[in-house]
């Protein structure tokens, strides 16, 4: 039964991406944002998918079950935060600025090598959230249905890979809605049974008014909001979410997105770590990892659990499938530096193939060795926690300032933001590499042994590379101002362009 149920939806879904790729029309523009036509449902479904992953859910799960409310629920109400800021400071401007991939904005606003720099960055970046993702349906597909861990993750690549190459932001976009009606009824059905089979509760010093989780720091006050500082400011500069922001019609639409995706993140994350916290009752204190799994498998109905891993198969799909649009238009139009065209074929791009609109092309092609990079990590790492806090951590360490300040202070240029994401990158992943533990999990991905750092030193590397990279920004930005600025053009004015400075 839940192979007949996780199979089914991973075909709706996949029959949903194929029909609705016929609306690209071979159009580079239509492919990577859709057209600019997708209206308030679209977008907030799209903005909710990329938000709401086997982070949100399985690791939450996991947290609040071991070390209370807040290290669980830190995860979707960093998300959630990370929309709401986004609504409030970026989403206007950044819609109107007609943009087609985030690095456009740092190619706009610092010139070629800050885009160049700041598209590896997030390429790299999203290898790892792609690989943790991969890691957990992986997981799942092997805990549940006897398919190898290595088999899991290829199918779950071959189902995304195949809607994405079709149908771009159109698949994702419709694609997302389906896969959101899916989560949230198997959210709503396990909340709802959890509560009238076992009743909602919390043990004693775990639940979300017990602050010591956020003061305390032998409670896991750092990890905790190290984890909301680096979902909530860190992600402002996901290219998934800035991706579906691009694709609203109108400014005005790509605000309320996602103002109603914040607000969807959190009625289906929080449900998951009252779940877990329920959980202690319902399995034991002593279950170990994977606390969902157990409670679907030894306390749960078939029917339920049929829904539950399919909403999370759903939710880890998603992810996966804004992840690689995101990278591959990343690497076609900023690495590669291919601009769509009207007609024919420009004479760089033979390797690509003739074609119409050689972005489009190259945005294809460009996904694959970006998701064979990705398997290679989820199959050589088979770790979520750690490949998805260390991807959020490093955006937030070099590339949230430069954008931030960007909008609001003209003084600073491309050195201050080169120094930025060179100081603020070098500094997390030099800790990252001398801290035993990352985020409560052993680090086994990258560690040197050392007498200095210490787990109890966990969390602190998030605040400490964010404040040197802002520092670097600003003591450059002082030293060598950039030249004047001007907008664009009327239709962006939050988009800067360099201008020569007066004598």
């Amino acid at each position: 039964m839940i192979l007949l149920g996780v199979g089914l939806s991973i075909v709706v879904v996949l029959v949903i991406g194929l029909v609705v790729s016929r609306k690209v029309e071979g159009d580079s523009g239509r492919y990577l944002v859709a057209g600019r036509t997708l209206g308030v449902p679209l977008v907030t479904a799209g903005l909710m998918a990329q938000a709401v992953d086997s982070n949100a859910t399985l690791g939450n799960t996991d947290l609040a079950y071991g070390f209370g409310f807040w290290a669980g629920a830190s995860l979707p109400i960093g998300l959630a935060l990370c929309l709401l800021l986004t609504g409030l400071l970026f989403a206007r401007r950044m819609n109107a600025a007609k943009l087609l991939t985030l690095p456009d904005w740092y190619a706009r606003r610092y010139g070629r090598r800050i885009e160049l720099a700041a598209s590896v960055a997030m390429i790299g970046a999203y290898v790892l959230l792609l690989a943790g993702n991969l890691v957990a349906g992986g997981f799942l597909f092997e805990h549940f249905l006897g398919i190898d861990y290595t088999l899991g993750v290829l199918l779950i690549v071959a189902v995304v890979m195949t809607y994405t190459v079709a149908g771009g932001m159109f698949s994702d976009s419709y694609t997302a809605a389906a896969q959101m009606v899916i989560t949230v009824a198997g959210t709503a059905s396990l909340f709802t049974w959890v509560a009238l089979t076992h009743g909602i509760t919390v043990p004693e010093g775990m639940g979300a008014f017990d602050l010591g989780q956020l003061t305390d720091p032998a409670q896991g006050a750092p990890v905790n909001w190290a984890t909301l500082i680096a979902l909530g400011v860190g992600d402002i500069v996901a290219i998934d979410f800035m991706q579906r922001i691009f694709s609203a019609k109108s400014p005005s639409v790509a605000r309320r997105a996602c103002f109603l995706g914040a607000a969807g993140t959190l009625l289906i994350g929080v449900p998951f770590t009252y779940v877990a916290l329920s959980a202690v009752d319902i399995v034991g204190p002593d279950a170990g990892s994977a606390v969902l799994f157990t409670l679907l498998e030894d306390h749960a109905p078939a029917w339920l659990a049929m829904m539950v891993l399919a909403a999370i198969v759903a939710a880890s799909c998603s992810t996966a499938n804004g992840a690689i649009l995101g990278t591959g238009a990343v690497a076609a139009r900023n690495i590669a530096g291919i601009r769509e065209t009207d007609g024919g074929k420009l004479p760089e791009l033979k390797i690509f193939g003739a074609g119409k609109d050689p972005l489009l092309r190259a945005s294809r092609i460009a996904m694959f060795p970006i998701v064979g990079l990705a398997v290679l990590v989820a199959v050589r790492v088979p770790q979520t926690g750690i490949l998805l806090t260390l991807a959020f951590d490093l955006m937030l360490a070099g590339l949230v300032v430069p954008f931030a300040l960007g909008h609001w202070w003209k003084r600073g240029g491309a050195a201050s933001a080169a120094a930025a994401i060179a100081v603020g990158f070098t500094v997390r992943l030099v800790l990252f590499a001398l801290t035993p533990t990352a985020y409560g999990v052993p680090n086994d991905l990258l560690y040197f042994d050392n007498d200095v750092f210490t787990a109890s030193f966990d969390g602190w590397p998030t605040f400490i590379a964010f404040v040197a990279g802002a520092a670097a920004y600003v003591a450059v930005a002082m030293v060598r101002p950039a030249k004047a600025y001007r907008a664009a053009a009327p239709a962006t004015p939050s988009v800067l362009e360099p201008v020569a400075a007066k004598a």
